[in-house]
């Protein structure tokens, strides 16, 4: 039975502090006792979801990048979670992927959420990062592009489908929080897959309040996990058996439609 264990940090964040999120989420990963093989963060999990990437933006040699390679290497755990970062003059918010060996992938987001003015400040990504683990396929994601639904729709192959669990990193505001758990709800069903969102909680710089909300979602929309308001530290385990019983039981899949996705 192949098994993934993971594990989600809803919490709140100092705005604009690194060095007290970062000393704040390194003590919540090293107080972990059970077993546990990924540890979510949430989007810009060292600022807040800041319109200053002049101010906050780190290379990717930079100090936030190394904290995640030492926590991944002591924990010996895969870490993911989101930072600005600057790249030859321009500005993203990042997704890292950072592998217990140093080794990491990444992520742009796609989609900007012009109604925060992110797009006047950085620059979209235009390629997907499908992760592989044990066999599993995680498909990482950002806050916003939750909203649309072709940039994480499965292109199925010949052989089955993309990838088996979807993950959304999120600053999502309490007033939109039935557009964010509909919308987790919509994309587990539509792609046959786990999907969790992790999302922060408290007031940001601008006095706007986050709930939380983070959710563990199977394949047919069933909730697993649900944490609203208050911060919370939860840890899981998805068995990949009763994705493929699903999946070959309902094989909606084999009837999408054929299409490819342009940068």
């Amino acid at each position: 039975m192949s098994t993934l264990c993971f594990t989600l940090i809803q919490s709140t964040l100092a705005w604009e502090d690194k060095a007290a999120n970062l000393k704040m989420f390194e003590e919540k990963i090293f107080s972990l006792t059970e077993k546990t093989e990924i540890v979510i963060l949430p989007e810009m999990f060292s600022t807040g979801f800041s319109m200053q990437p002049r101010l906050f933006a780190e290379r990717m040699d930079g100090e936030t990048v190394n904290w995640m390679k030492r926590i991944s290497a002591a924990k010996k755990i895969i870490l993911t979670g989101s930072v600005i970062i600057e790249e030859e003059g321009n500005y993203y918010n990042r997704l890292i992927w950072m592998l217990p060996n140093g080794t990491f992938g990444t992520y742009d987001k796609r989609h900007l959420f012009a109604y925060a003015e992110e797009d006047q400040h950085y620059t979209r990504g235009n390629r997907r990062l499908i992760a592989s683990v044990k066999g599993w396929k995680i498909h990482l994601q950002v806050c916003y592009d939750l909203r649309f639904p072709v940039w994480s729709r499965q292109q199925s192959q010949e052989e089955g489908l993309e990838y088996d669990v979807l993950i959304y990193i999120a600053n999502w505001p309490e007033r939109r929080s039935t557009a964010w758990k509909a919308l987790l709800q919509a994309r587990a069903i539509e792609n046959q897959c786990y999907t969790i969102g992790v999302n922060r909680v408290g007031n940001d710089g601008h006095a706007v309040y986050h709930s939380g909300d983070s959710m563990v979602i199977d394949m047919l929309g069933d909730v697993l996990y649900h944490a609203p308001d208050d911060e919370a530290i939860h840890t899981f385990t998805l068995i990949k058996t009763d994705l493929d019983k699903t999946r070959e039981k309902f094989p909606f899949w084999k009837d999408g439609d054929h299409f490819a996705i342009m940068p």
